[in-house]
């Protein structure tokens, strides 16, 4: 049986989930999320507290279990605390600037990248080479965060371009080294 889906998820107060046959709703103090899930699979509200069940042992019962249990824990953390996911921008001249709720950034090439933020997120530069994307829904602040990287991935000979606070990028030796 799976461990993640057997295991509640506790809703905390000013939080209200409404759950029908395939569906959930999720509000919160930062805004509302709703989750799709395979009908087969039962989510019931128990002192506070949310339960998944599943109907059988069917691979496909079982593979829905924790993923279900999942997108649901992600939705009450979202609309409660929030995402939030860290960028650094490393390179000579590569700079990220606000403009408005845009994000303006320089990253080498002959004309400025302009990322406009979806709705629900919103950018912040509190440095020119630091950037942060924020937002209720994780998978979408994570997708945005990796478009984001995707604009100038780090170089393999220079470590320049865009990643993730905290990513270690081992660098290629080059040809000086082969000598």
């Amino acid at each position: 049986m799976s461990r993640i889906g057997r295991s509640p998820i506790p809703v905390p107060k000013g939080v209200d989930v409404e759950v029908r046959a395939g569906h959930a709703t999720v509000k919160g103090p930062k805004g509302t999320l709703e989750v799709e899930y395979n009908p087969r699979l039962t989510v019931t509200l128990e002192d506070g507290e949310l339960v998944v069940a599943r109907p059988s042992d069917r691979r496909d019962d079982r593979a829905q279990h924790g993923l279900v249990r999942s997108l649901i824990a992600n939705a009450v953390v979202g609309v409660t605390e929030g995402y939030t996911k860290r960028l650094e921008i490393h390179g000579v001249g590569y700079r990220g600037v606000m403009k408005g709720s845009t994000l303006e950034l320089s990253l080498g090439y002959s004309h400025p990248v302009v990322v406009e933020p979806p709705e629900g997120i919103t950018f912040t530069a509190s440095e020119p080479t630091r950037i942060q994307v924020s937002g209720i829904d994780k998978q979408l602040v994570g997708q945005v965060a990796a478009n984001i990287r995707a604009k100038r991935q780090p170089d393999a000979y220079h470590g320049k371009g865009v990643r993730y606070a905290g990513e270690f990028v081992k660098l290629k030796p080059g040809k000086a080294a082969a000598r």
